[in-house]
């Protein structure tokens, strides 16, 4: 790559310094808890998860999912998985929606009724007993979570609440808790995505007879 001779003094300016850090142990502080964690997941919970997901797919049932900040991120990313990773390869696939995917949607609720509706008004009138419901909260007290959740069990809906610290309202509310018993938001999240692929990875091979362990290319 040439630099132009202009630009050198610049790149000199605002060059990093020689100081370096030294992550290394924090590093390894961060994986072990994460480890940790991971090895206290409740694997029935997980269980009861799975089958209420497949149960859902059976009867053609709608799955709602929905999430703030990096939570909206984990639903989205369910949806991907769900509904084009695993059932490409279904007849019968999976039907999520992520009620946090339509920007113009969301903004227009919080704008003229309030954020805390966002997801809850999209539930009213669309939502039936036969579907199911996971929401995704950290905190497991996020208002806009709770009130959509709520309004799911009015209507008959079976819930699932994914949370983390002590599992917040969200975790006595629905039916099913997937909790992440630790007090990082960080981790809480990261495990919420191996919810994600733990199923998807399990519903491969049980649904679709594909490892998603891949063999050494030669």
């Amino acid at each position: 790559m040439v630099i132009n001779t202009k630009i050198k003094p610049l790149l000199k300016q605002h060059s990093v310094s020689n100081t370096r850090m030294d992550y290394t142990q924090t590093i390894k502080e961060y994986i072990e808890l994460e480890r940790q964690i991971l090895s206290r997941l409740d694997a029935n919970a997980i269980n009861a998860v799975m089958n209420a997901l497949d149960s859902a797919r059976r009867r053609n049932a709608t799955i709602f999912i929905f999430g703030n900040g990096g939570s909206a991120s984990t639903a989205s990313h369910f949806v991907n998985d769900f509904n084009k990773g695993i059932s490409e390869h279904l007849e019968q696939p999976f039907r999520f929606v992520c009620l946090n995917d339509n920007i113009a949607t969301v903004m227009a609720i919080a704008n003229d009724i309030g954020y805390d509706a966002v997801f809850e008004f999209q539930l009213r009138g669309r939502i039936t007993k036969d579907d199911l419901v996971i929401g995704i909260s950290g905190s497991g007290n996020s208002p806009n979570i709770l009130n959509a959740i709520e309004l799911a069990k009015l209507d008959g809906a079976f819930t699932i609440g994914l949370t983390g610290f002590d599992g917040g309202k969200l975790a006595k509310l629905a039916d099913i808790s997937l909790n992440v018993p630790v007090m990082s938001m960080q981790i809480t999240e990261d495990v919420h995505m191996v919810f994600d692929h733990l199923m998807m990875a399990i519903f491969y091979n049980t649904l679709c007879g594909i490892n998603h362990i891949k063999a050494k290319q030669q």
